[in-house]
């Protein structure tokens, strides 16, 4: 009802005691073609101002609240943060022989995918435990550090981008990780995101490279000190061992809070990740 600006008192109730159901808000939008708003679609547009001219048209089509709260925080990160964004790439071999090799039994024996994102997180909360600044956030002239890692994953939805947070993420095995993974996503789809669900994350990742980004410099999301970008995974001719070999490589990008953490940490932290995710034995080993 805020994202139409309905008025209670004009939308008839069926629920228990008159209460109003979302059942009964579609009913009356529907009813109402002024709003054009299509049934099942809460947030299509409220109300179009057309600008007609002799050949062209113009829409103004107001901003969604989730739309204009995700443009307040990338301005309020600009304005309050020292960002910077520093770049590595990893050479993806290994993690896609492991993945391809055992991907079939994972999903047979846990039910869900095995994923990318599981192998970059388990690497990212490796190098947030030897950067512990990095899984910091800043309050005031105070640095708040978190013995804890929850890990926001940044989504792409139809109302727009949502970043649920995995709680925990040290304590979970990868089959754990990929389940509550997919749970959130579908949250995100089906627009059930509970507010617990985008708040209280340590450290953020996101990935542009399901839409084939292949290099990009992602956007602090406050107070979080840093975020990671993870991008496309292009075959490519690096040198190894002194030959030209072609090699499954991504960049990958941090942007930090410069304030608070050195140029110096953030490179090694991309590096502990680059060599957590180029030999995938140190995530079992924890070094």
């Amino acid at each position: 009802m805020d994202e139409h600006d309905l008025d209670a008192t004009f939308v008839p109730g069926s629920g228990k005691e008159g209460r109003i159901t979302k059942a009964d808000v579609m009913a009356y939008l529907k009813s109402h073609r002024d709003e054009d708003v299509t049934p099942g679609d809460a947030e299509a547009a409220p109300m179009m101002e057309m600008v007609r001219g002799p050949s062209r048209t113009d829409q103004r089509v107001p901003m969604t609240r989730l739309r204009a709260k995700i443009a307040e925080r990338m301005v309020e990160a600009q304005q309050s943060a020292a960002m910077l964004t520093t770049f590595n790439e990893i050479d993806l071999t290994k993690v896609m022989s492991l993945r391809k090799r055992h991907k079939e039994a994972f999903e047979k024996e846990h039910g869900v995918r095995l994923g990318f994102m599981s192998f970059f997180c388990k690497a990212a909360v490796e190098a947030l435990k030897k950067f512990p600044v990095v899984n910091a956030s800043v309050e005031g002239n105070d640095i708040v550090y978190h013995d804890y890692y929850d890990i926001g994953i940044a989504v792409s939805s139809e109302r727009g981008l949502m970043v649920p947070v995995l709680r925990d993420v040290d304590r979970q095995s990868f089959a754990q990780f990929e389940g509550k993974l997919a749970e959130l996503g579908k949250k995100a789809q089906d627009g059930t995101m509970s507010m617990e669900d985008l708040t209280g994350g340590t450290f953020t990742i996101t990935n542009g490279g399901v839409f084939g980004s292949l290099m990009s410099t992602p956007i602090l999301n406050p107070p979080q000190s840093a975020i990671l970008g993870m991008h496309a995974i292009q075959e490519r001719p690096v040198v190894v061992n002194g030959e030209v070999v072609v090699r499954p490589m991504m960049y990958v990008a941090l942007t930090y809070d410069h304030r608070i953490i050195d140029g110096r940490e953030a490179v090694q932290f991309l590096v502990s990740i680059k060599n957590s995710l180029e030999d995938p034995g140190r995530l079992l080993l924890q070094v």
